[in-house]
Parts: structure tokens; sequence; C-alpha cells
């Protein structure tokens, strides 16, 4: 759903600006996980996660620099890595079928897909627009913003318009009625500034459609250095629904909703991770189709009651926010 989604909306830090400090308030950090791998792509290198004392945001450690992050990006990460593959195709098939509408009604929608309605919106990291298309098949008037200019110019092919800038760097014709953030804010350099561009973009009473991983999730006790979403070294901030609450009133919003669910994939992928993920090597049995659908059904179907529980008791894996412009 994204790539190359760190630098959407980033400025160059400072050179006076030193990186032990909370991304949020610069408050001192501490210590709380060590010894984290990347569990997906192999990615050599070993992270820690370290708290904010004073706001409570968690962030992974060392923070990788923006030319880093880049780098992996655009050799690994979506567009850039694997295309024409069983996988992709069957991926591609399924996202944009009816079966595909039906299942996030069962499953519980991340990326806002369902949600109909008109105006402008914008998806901040669209990679190759497959999301453009559902968003317009709503009813919204779109676009996009995408850093990958080949994943940028595949959704211009298919008619829409997408900008390749930085968010900081962005000035739109029009402000959006709604700009959507979907599995994108966790991977920002600068949460904080991302969040204040956004604003800067919507009109007055727009909307910011957020999903990012919980930091508070009950599959990440369950799994432990397993849990898919440390996703190291892509993922910077670790939210909860405390801090996501916090940033948001601290940029210029006001939250209008907030939901927590566990969808059935990130639980297969947790388990793929904690049973087949290797230090160094590229994690090939999560892009096994078959494997992947055969754990999402389990946990959707048979594990329901166990995961609706999770999600009522606020442990969901995933938060899911609209925020107003105030």
């Amino acid at each position: 759903m994204l790539s190359a989604k760190l630098s959407q909306g980033i400025r160059r830090p400072a050179e006076t600006d030193p990186k032990e400090r909370c991304l949020l308030c610069g408050s001192s950090l501490e210590r709380i996980l060590s010894g984290l791998t990347d569990t997906r792509f192999g990615t050599p290198g070993s992270y820690e996660v370290r708290k904010c004392g004073s706001c409570g945001l968690e962030q992974t450690w060392p923070v990788p620099s923006l030319s880093d992050l880049k780098k992996l990006y655009e050799s690994q990460y979506n567009f850039g890595a694997e295309t024409g593959t069983l996988y992709t195709r069957l991926r591609e098939w399924f996202l944009m079928s009816f079966l595909y509408r039906l299942w996030i009604r069962l499953d519980g929608d991340i990326s806002f897909l369902s949600r109909s309605g008109s105006g402008r919106l914008i998806d901040i990291g669209c990679n190759e627009g497959r999301n453009l298309r559902i968003y317009s098949r709503n009813g919204f008037q779109v676009e996009g913003l995408e850093l990958n200019e080949n994943a940028a110019a595949v959704a211009r092919r298919t008619g829409f318009e997408v900008h390749t800038c930085l968010l900081d760097e962005f000035q739109p014709v029009a402000s959006y009625d709604v700009a959507v953030l979907s599995n994108v804010l966790e991977h920002s350099l600068d949460p904080k500034q991302m969040l204040m561009d956004v604003n800067r973009i919507l009109a007055g009473g727009g909307q910011v459609w957020i999903s990012c991983p919980n930091g508070k999730s009950m599959l990440r006790r369950l799994f432990g250095r397993s849990w898919i979403n440390w996703h190291m070294p892509f993922h910077i901030s670790h939210f909860s629904a405390r801090t996501l609450r916090r940033l948001l009133t601290d940029t210029g919003f006001r939250i209008a909703e907030i939901h927590e669910i566990t969808p059935a994939l990130w639980v297969a992928q947790s388990f793929i991770a904690w049973r087949f993920a290797r230090e160094g090597k590229k994690n090939g049995q999560l892009r096994n189709p078959f494997l992947t659908l055969f754990l999402m059904v389990l946990a959707r179907f048979f594990l329901f009651p166990v995961l609706w529980l999770v999600d009522r008791a606020r442990r969901g894996d995933c938060l899911l926010v609209v925020a107003t412009k105030a």
C-alpha cells in the first residue's frame, strides 16, 4: 500500500537535532526492547525499541538515515521489489474483485476502501495507484502523492494525477477534503511535521484518515520479537491510541473516530514471521499465497471469537483514526 513512505512530509533534520531524542517532544528515551531484526526482507542489522519518558512514544533505534532508507525502499519495497509473480498477480486480482469488497466487510477495512463520498481526496503514498481506482469508484475526485517515480508512472497511465514531491514541498492548486495516510505515518522520520503538512493542504473541516499498527496490541505481546509490525527498520514510530491522539491534537486536529481491529492478514504474517524468519534472509513464505490464504481463513473464521474479544478490549493490531481539521 505504500512505497518510500518515510520521506513523505519530512524536513531534513537540523544538525543540532540529536537522534537520541523523541521524535515528537524531544525528551530522552529509554530502551525497552533489543535484538529486533528484519523478519520480512532480511535487511542486515539489529535494532532496539526505545520509549519516550515524557509522551510515551516508542520508536526504532537507531533511526536510519533518510538516504539509507530511500535505498532500502527502492530496492525492496512494494512496487520496486516484486512484479509479475504468482503472488502479485493473485493479489492484484483479489484486491480489485467483489470478493475483496466482501472480505473487508467481514475482516475490517484498514485502508478505508469501503467508504463512499465526494470531494477531493489525496492518497499520500499511493504507490502504483490501486487504491486510487477504488476511491474513485467510491465517488471521490482522487489524486496521489508518491515519491517512487516508476510507481507513480503506472498510476498515471490509469488516468490519475500523481505528484512526486515531498509533502512539505507540495503546493496543491486547491485544498483537499480528505487525506489518506494508510499505513504511512509510522514510516515517517518526522510524523509531527507530516501531520502539520496534511493539515495545511486540507480544506476547513477536512479529514485525515489514518491507519497504523497498534503498539499496545495483543499480537505484539503474543509474538514478541516476531510481531510483523515491528517491521525493522522501516517502521520508525510505534504508536498507541494515546500517543496518536496527542499527536493529532498537537497538529490541529480533532478526533472524530477511533477504532481498533485485527486484520486476518496481520495475524497470518506474524505467524509466518515467527515460524520462518531467519536473520539476514528474505522471508519468502510471506509471499506464499496458499499459506497466507490458509492462515487468513483460519484466523478470520476459526479465531473470530478471540479476535473479537481482543478488539473489544482495545488491543486490536491496527489503529483506525478519522480526525477533522480543527
